[in-house]
């Protein structure tokens, strides 16, 4: 139910580098994780960037929503001051750069397709699933174990539907931050493989619930051990930590 690593990097290098970029992704590597977790936007010119904020002003200089401003513009901004002057001049990391680092250097990655806002959730999921089907082609041609394959996740349905259309065989999870009495049937509408959600909200009998319904778990973000070994025990197969520091690629409960 779950093929993947147990413990995966968040945005790429967890507190220790600016989140989805290149250095993020190269910290994480230093410290022995072969797994992250990303989040791609959409530029207004279309251009598939890791972002999580839809707005400038906390990993980006000045203001404005990234949906209304082209990638001409955005790649030109520091993207790592904000961190430490060790990161000044960073930019910002494209989703296929993104794809390109990672597979040369065979990091597994979770693409949380991270929409603007709703009216752009399609498309975020189109584009999202065209890049990452054709970094994969050779893999899904030759019908490739879950494990060689990354995985998609997202808030959005909408989003994943459109990834699940544009890239069927690209294994899907679905995040809620605090799971309702439909999880089940977003899981089977969507296809997915597994449930991601807020360790915060999740108990021993969600989870439970969930791993007797064949479904995969994973949390975020989860950055202390004793709350690590505590879901552990509950049956969740993996979560995503900005503590790379602490808790390591090969930690054990």
């Amino acid at each position: 139910m779950w093929p993947y690593p147990k413990i995966v990097a968040h945005r790429g290098g967890g507190i220790l580098a600016p989140e989805n970029t290149i250095a993020g992704f190269k910290a994480g590597l230093e410290h022995g994780f072969k797994a992250v977790e990303f989040d791609v936007m959409l530029t207004r010119d279309e251009v598939p960037i890791l972002m999580h904020d839809p707005q400038r002003g906390r990993t980006l200089p000045g203001s404005g929503r990234i949906a209304e401003q082209d990638w001409a513009e955005l790649r030109e901004l520091d993207a790592g001051g904000w961190h430490g002057p060790d990161f000044v001049g960073e930019r910002i990391c494209t989703l296929q750069a993104a794809l390109d680092f990672c597979v040369e250097r065979g990091i597994w990655m979770n693409i949380e397709i991270k929409p603007a806002a709703p009216e752009y959730a399609r498309r975020t999921g189109e584009l999202t699933a065209a890049l990452v089907r054709a970094k994969f082609s050779t893999q899904l041609a030759a019908h490739a174990a879950p494990a060689q394959l990354p995985l998609f996740s997202s808030f959005s349905f909408d989003a994943l539907m459109a990834a699940k259309v544009g890239a069927p065989d690209i294994p899907r999870g679905f995040l809620i931050d605090a799971p309702g009495p439909d999880w089940r049937e977003r899981l089977q509408q969507l296809a997915a493989v597994a449930l991601h959600t807020n360790h915060k909200h999740l108990s021993a009998g969600l989870a439970q619930a969930v791993k007797q319904a064949g479904y995969g778990l994973f949390c975020y973000t989860v950055n202390e051990a004793q709350r690590a070994r505590e879901i552990l025990g509950w049956g969740v197969d993996a979560f995503c930590t900005d503590r790379i520091d602490l808790i390591g690629p090969g930690w054990q409960p």
